[in-house]
């Protein structure tokens, strides 16, 4: 039987856009992503995110993947998240999901899901895994 783990705690993050391509298609766009994560999940990780906006107010969606590096609950190693995000008039739906044998060193094996909350401005997650 698989023991699901949990780690909380706040996050910061910085986006910052990058070129998209010459066609000037604003509803399109491209960041770097860069946190840092306290609490349970001690380290920072690096990605990239692509979004498209909509027409509608509050419709939108993304994909992002990121390589955490770092220390979960004390286990050294990195591993990658995969994001898929949509915003439906404003109410969204958030997957944010482990990429499978991608943990390294002590967190080899590593499987789970993170949830993001931001409440006044701040960040933070939760985040449920196997090992």
């Amino acid at each position: 039987m698989m023991i699901i783990m949990r780690a909380t705690g706040p996050f910061e993050v910085k986006l910052t856009p990058q070129p998209v391509d010459e066609s000037g298609d604003a509803t399109l766009g491209r960041m770097s992503i860069d946190k840092q994560f306290h609490g349970g999940l001690e380290g920072a990780s690096k990605g990239q995110m692509l979004s498209a906006g909509t027409p509608v107010k509050g419709s939108a969606g993304y994909v992002a993947m990121e390589r955490v590096t770092g220390a979960l609950n004390g286990r050294k190693g990195s591993f990658i998240l995969q994001h898929s995000a949509t915003m439906t008039r404003g109410t969204p739906q958030l997957s944010i999901t482990v990429v499978p044998d991608s943990g390294t060193d002590q967190l080899t094996g590593l499987a789970g899901k993170m949830d993001i909350q931001i409440a006044g401005g701040k960040h933070s997650y939760d985040f449920d895994y196997t090992l």
